[in-house]
């Protein structure tokens, strides 16, 4: 089952005896100073100074509990080397990803449906947390706090001085991508050498192509990825139209460099590309559109995922303490401070500015017009960016349809124990109509 896949991941981890630093014991004991210590653990360290910050301030406020936030390099092994040996923090910070669909499968988290913040959550972003559940779960277990948003960049000086529309449908989106080529500049970089990039294009474009939980359909036996994937895998070939010579020679630092000095007048990736491309030009106005996927603008679908959310693990002995803590982050005002020092959406309903870069994205996100990340699904054995690349490599007759039926052999075999667990509650279901 797939709680017994983590269990064997977290032992090969201490098997191997890697990270054992910062292994800094229960955090939800007393101190000498009587204050309850609450610590959480997060795993995005380029977040180490907003925590700091957020820390303090926690700290400072507060007489009874004392907050200590650690956001260590490699942090999903640290976690898991903790997990084995049964060395939980209070809470954890990740991603809404398959970690957070292992952990959860595997009894970790408290329900926290009794949070007051819960309530002020975006439906979209509680939607997502369900659908990564592998089994249908009551309650709520994770608390959304930032997201990010996929689509196309472009460059906004570009667009104005040569009176270019952002695209609102797939075939305003090839017009303006036959226009641009015919002006004599290069319409899109793709970099796709560094195998990870080419599923931006692919999750941006199968947001809006297919159904949120293709995953679980296939699971259940409802679907096929040969038929759900079909259009995401045309339209992801037809941008190779449009793109520079040979795109898997050029890494993602190339594409981002090329983009920065004006060598493209868009590129497919998210908008955490942007600070990369920015320490190439710091002068350049960047905007991001959502990927028209299709013909009706209606249909279009932002891709946007959860970042960053909390979940407070089974483990902790002072639940009080740890909602205590969760309450003060969902402030508007700590929102806010994490938010200008990372950037992105805020999960929480509220007046947030977003990034300028964003303007364009901003009516999906009022809409709640979003949805997750295909391979926020995947399992990293299946290697889906490799398949995505050797599919575009492959120029012959049937590529497509090899990719396709690879896709749905290979989910197969490395989902096998989990489709299992999927269809036998599914029948458990069934039997007790």
């Amino acid at each position: 089952m797939a709680k017994r896949k983590i269990c064997q991941a977290m032992a090969v981890v201490l098997a191997l005896g890697m990270c054992t630093t910062g292994l800094t014991g229960c955090g939800n004991e007393k101190r000498a100073d009587g204050k309850t210590e609450i610590e959480v653990v997060s795993y995005k360290p380029e977040a180490v100074k907003a925590f700091e910050k957020i820390e303090k301030q926690f700290n400072e406020t507060h007489d009874d509990i004392h907050l200590t936030i650690s956001s260590p390099n490699e942090a999903m092994t640290i976690l898991k080397t903790r997990f084995i040996r049964e060395d939980y923090p209070d809470i954890i910070a990740i991603g809404g990803d398959i970690n957070y669909s292992n952990f959860l499968d595997a009894d970790l988290f408290e329900d926290i449906s009794d949070l007051d913040a819960v309530d002020n959550v975006k439906e979209a972003y509680l939607d997502m947390d369900k659908e990564l559940e592998f089994i249908p779960k009551d309650g709520t277990y994770a608390l959304p706090y930032a997201a990010n948003a996929a689509g196309v960049l472009y460059n906004k000086d570009m667009f104005a001085e040569n009176g270019w529309k952002v695209p609102t449908t797939w075939s305003e989106f090839t017009a303006l991508c036959d226009e641009i080529k015919e002006s004599g500049t290069l319409p899109l970089y793709l970099g796709f050498k560094d195998t990870w990039t080419c599923l931006a294009p692919w999750n941006a474009l199968a947001v809006g192509l297919c159904d949120s939980d293709t995953c679980n359909q296939v699971n259940m036996g409802n679907a096929t990825f040969e038929e759900a994937y079909s259009p995401v895998a045309d339209k992801i070939r037809t941008l190779l139209d449009y793109a520079e010579d040979n795109p898997y020679a050029y890494s993602y630092n190339d594409a981002c460099t090329a983009f920065a000095r004006g060598e493209s007048a868009m590129y497919t990736i998210g908008s955490y590309a942007i600070p990369q491309i920015k320490s190439v030009n710091p002068d350049m106005k960047i905007g991001s559109f959502t990927f028209p996927a299709n013909d009706n603008e209606a249909d279009n679908v932002l891709n946007s995922g959860i970042d960053l959310q909390f979940s407070v693990m089974k483990a902790c002995k002072n639940k009080e303490a740890a909602y205590e803590v969760l309450e003060y982050l969902y402030s508007d005002e700590t929102i806010q401070t994490y938010l200008d020092d990372q950037g992105g959406i805020a999960c929480k309903d509220g007046d947030f500015a977003i990034p300028d870069t964003l303007e364009d994205m901003q009516e999906y996100i009022k809409d709640n017009r979003m949805s997750d990340y295909q391979d926020h699904h995947y399992p990293s054995e299946m290697s889906v960016d490799a398949m995505i690349q050797t599919y575009l490599l492959d120029t012959g007759d049937n590529a497509k349809e090899k990719f396709l039926k690879k896709f749905d052999s290979d989910w197969e075999r490395y989902n096998r124990d989990l489709i299992r667990e999927v269809q036998d509650y599914q029948k458990e279901q069934e039997d007790a109509k």
